[in-house]
């Protein structure tokens, strides 16, 4: 549920405050993740195999029961009751037993394998592709060219355009996780050491949320993404832009705040391209200031809870890997706003 007045909160509480604003907190508009409202071919497919199985096995049990009040009615109307002979009784185990369930089991594993092989089905060579890889608890994203090259890099957002296929490549960096995105695909098992691959297409513009399924430690439920669904144009254009190093600060709040993100922990763990800090093991924050959400779709992206997140971490995500940053009001509100500018 979205709390409108929450950016009307004075924005300087968050920097004299040590523990961060907790009304900050609020579920994405986009935090759907019915996979009976799909928003793909492949997504359609599971769902189409869903609701034939449902009908399937509804159809089953009220025939089941019809029968069963059928019989019992008829035993309590009839005085002495009918036996069947042997080969009626052996003609129907063999038909109600072998041959019916037989048939229905077959057609539902045909309509799996279908799905399945659609699932499956390999990528064209030029089919964009996006590399996910798992971390605890967060998503780096990349994109590759045709050749395996890097184009741009961002985290826990993933942006695709619509109409196109898009080949996924998952990795792990530490422990399994399951990459899913309920409108768009099924489940696909990320291990470590192994890559598996996946695809998906959206057939409309629109924001889908993705979520880790696979139990993966202290914050597995605060492990989610979004994908973003463009045209093809503005894609295109998202993709040079992301690409590109950090602008450089415009104003002299956004230069303090250079400085004070340089001179800070913040360059053991985490990389702005185009500065000296080139750390890989947390989020690139090249283009944070572009994305919707924090620490993996836990927050929204705004002043407030940017700061509350930088101040104490552990208060929104306990037992995540990222340490609290001691700054004054000062630092910490040109660091955010430097951090902000990068779009």
């Amino acid at each position: 549920m979205s709390l409108p007045w929450r950016k009307k909160l004075n924005f300087s509480m968050a920097f004299h405050c040590q523990l961060p604003i907790t009304v900050f907190l609020a579920l994405p508009a986009h935090a759907n993740q019915s996979a009976l409202q799909p928003a793909g071919p492949l997504a359609a497919a599971i769902a189409n195999l869903f609701w034939g199985m449902m009908i399937g096995g509804g159809l089953i049990l009220t025939a089941v029961l019809a029968m069963l009040t059928i019989g019992l009615l008829k035993a309590r109307r009839t005085a002495k009751p009918r036996h069947l002979t042997f080969i009626q009784s052996r003609n129907l185990v063999i038909i109600s037993g072998v041959v019916i369930p037989s048939i229905i089991l077959t057609v539902f594993v045909v309509s799996s394998a279908a799905v399945n092989r659609d699932i499956v089905a390999p990528m064209p060579k030029n089919a964009l592709t996006v590399k996910v890889t798992g971390h605890q608890w967060w998503w780096e994203v990349n994109y590759l060219d045709t050749e395996g090259k890097y184009i741009a890099r961002t985290a826990n957002e993933i942006r695709i355009p619509v109409g196109k296929p898009v080949r996924i490549s998952l990795e792990s960096s530490d422990v399994i996780h399951s990459f899913w995105i309920p409108k768009l695909n099924g489940k696909t098992d990320m291990i470590p050491g192994k890559t598996n691959l996946t695809w998906v297409q959206a057939d409309k513009p629109g924001s889908y949320r993705g979520q880790c399924t696979e139990f993966c430690g202290k914050q597995h439920a605060k492990m989610a993404f979004v994908v973003d669904a463009v045209p093809e144009e503005e894609f295109e254009t998202w993709l040079r832009q992301q690409g590109q190093p950090a602008r450089e600060p415009m104003t002299e709040k956004e230069a303090q705040g250079k400085q004070v993100f340089l001179g800070s922990s913040c360059v053991m763990c985490h990389a702005i391209r185009g500065t000296s800090a080139l750390a890989s093991v947390a989020p690139d924050l090249t283009h944070i200031g572009s994305r919707k959400t924090l620490a993996a779709g836990s927050m929204e992206n705004m002043p407030g809870t940017l700061a509350s997140w930088i101040l104490s971490p552990q208060s929104f995500k306990p037992g995540s890997h990222m340490p609290a940053t001691a700054l004054t009001g000062e630092d910490l509100g040109n660091l955010v706003e430097y951090l902000l500018s990068l779009e």
